[in-house]
């Protein structure tokens, strides 16, 4: 049977998994709420080599950067739209802990590609800037406007026919052939990318998720022509014309998806505050729910009871890095029987 796939979400998984397969000319239909939050629409999509507490390098950063970047790339020619910053990180470090950290760090040698060694020796301008502890500058490093860039994929794939607003429902398989019919069109596999919510489907309800709600504050102020990202244990992102988006807040334990909780978003703010000396206003805030699988970087593949029913989930923070080369390992599972690694393969972690 040709191949033709059910892509359930169309955030930064199911987008990713739609592109891989219209780069090979496998047909699909993209099926999708079209929410105006979800976290991939709300993520700020930053690409990091060096993050976290401990600051260290990206899982496989050195594997996942450049197929993101001619990922993102050839995306931005063909849709004729520019989504992908590529800008320097400045780290500035919380504490002398975190400098006696870097310290060491620093003379790692997969961290050296990464550092920018001929960054200006005064990181930010501290008038405006506060930075008792110093730091240093990534590159490698950039954002992705994820709205615009699932924006313009749905433009394109809604002009082709493969893209649809639809709540999807799907609990049988109604093909005597081992196909599945939706909506009286016929598939040969269907994919969930319906990110933390897969937490609540019966058939994904033993992945052990950990997912994390998330607000991001957007933010008018002064920074001095600023264009890098500034990092702190929060990020202040530029996005011009002194508007900025900060974050991010992580809640483990939530009711509801878009709503955070005050004492949440008071502790951004409290970062905010000890960051930036200029005065600032809040314009707005958007709120989402990251899907994190606990103890796993991501999960893909075949549903282990469910065949015809395939998975992709779990990019957490990272999704603009992973997405394009776990789309393409998934896609290279699903139609040319290529195995999945055991740490990614979801029927392997039943």
């Amino acid at each position: 049977m040709t191949p033709r796939i059910l892509i359930i979400g169309g955030g930064l998984a199911g987008m990713a998994l739609a592109w891989r397969l219209h780069e090979r000319g496998v047909p699909f239909l993209i099926v999708d709420r079209d929410e105006p939050l979800t976290s991939s629409k709300v993520a700020a999509g930053l690409v990091a080599p060096i993050t976290g507490l401990r600051l260290t390098l990206n899982w496989r950063y050195d594997t996942l950067y450049p197929e993101a970047m001619k990922f993102y790339r050839d995306k931005e020619s063909q849709l004729g739209t520019r989504f992908y910053h590529q800008v320097p990180i400045v780290q500035l470090l919380r504490d002398e802990k975190a400098v006696m950290q870097w310290q060491k760090r620093r003379e790692q040698p997969e961290v050296q590609p990464y550092l920018n060694a001929s960054a200006p020796e005064s990181l930010v301008n501290e008038a405006i800037f506060a930075n008792p502890h110093g730091g240093f500058e990534q590159q490698h490093s950039g954002w992705l406007d994820t709205a615009a860039f699932l924006a313009a994929s749905q433009r394109y794939f809604e002009s082709l026919g493969c893209w649809q607003r639809e709540e999807f429902s799907l609990e049988r398989s109604d093909g005597s052939d081992g196909s599945l019919v939706w909506n009286g069109q016929t598939f040969t596999r269907a994919v969930f990318c319906i990110g933390w919510e897969a937490a609540r489907h019966p058939w994904f309800d033993w992945v052990p998720f950990r997912s994390a709600r998330g607000t991001v504050l957007q933010v008018t102020a002064d920074t001095g022509g600023e264009t890098r990202i500034i990092n702190n244990g929060s990020w202040l992102l530029p996005r011009g014309d002194s508007t900025l988006r900060v974050g991010p807040t992580y809640e483990f334990d939530f009711d509801q998806p878009h709503t955070p909780e005050p004492e949440a978003v008071a502790g951004l703010e409290t970062k905010l505050q000890s960051l930036l000396k200029r005065p600032y206003q809040i314009t707005d805030s958007q709120t989402g729910v990251r899907p994190i699988i606990q103890h796993r970087q991501a999960l893909i593949g075949r549903h282990p009871a469910r065949p015809q029913i395939a998975f992709m989930n779990g990019l957490g923070s990272k999704g603009v890095l992973r997405a394009p080369w776990l789309a393409r390992q998934l896609m290279e599972h699903l139609l040319d029987g290529k195995p999945i690694e055991s740490e990614l393969d979801l029927a392997g972690n039943l």
